[in-house]
């Protein structure tokens, strides 16, 4: 199982959700452009010594993340889906993808998805921060498939 961030915008989110497959031996897939430098200090800040112990992969955009993944599914998480990952079953080999802090990610994304899930949260309110959303997802992923870490 792997995480794959579409785009992201905020270092910070990217560095706890590298903390986050550190910690649970999830890889990273990050998918170009981002909205900040690669170098930023707040990635390492955020990601703090846990970057040296988590994979991650810089795919130059999204067609070159697709041909890498393979046969694997890509779990699109959106906020337009209707199916709540609690509902869903996950597969061991299951990329979980997640879409740009502000604008989630295009109709063509949406499309090559294998399937799509959607959080729950209250209807008053737009979405979760990112990094929560990844923690959320793969927790549940990976308890149901039986690959959380002791």
């Amino acid at each position: 199982m792997r995480v794959a961030l579409y785009q992201p915008e905020i270092a910070g989110n990217v560095g706890a959700v590298m903390r986050l497959g550190a910690c649970l031996g999830v890889g990273v897939d990050l998918i170009e452009p981002m909205g900040f430098a690669w170098e930023d200090r707040r990635v390492r800040r955020t990601a703090m010594d846990y970057i040296d112990h988590v994979e991650v992969i810089r795919h130059p955009g999204f067609e070159a993340f697709r041909d890498s993944a393979g046969d694997a599914r890509l779990v699109l998480f959106t906020t337009k889906a209707t199916v709540s990952p609690y509902d869903f079953a996950f597969e061991g080999e299951d990329i979980l993808l997640f879409g740009q802090e502000s604008a989630g990610v295009p109709q063509s994304v949406r499309d090559a998805a294998g399937a799509s899930v959607r959080l729950p949260i209250r209807p008053e309110v737009r979405s979760l921060n990112l990094a929560s959303s990844v923690a959320i997802g793969l927790g549940e992923a990976l308890r149901q498939t039986g690959r959380l870490p002791n």
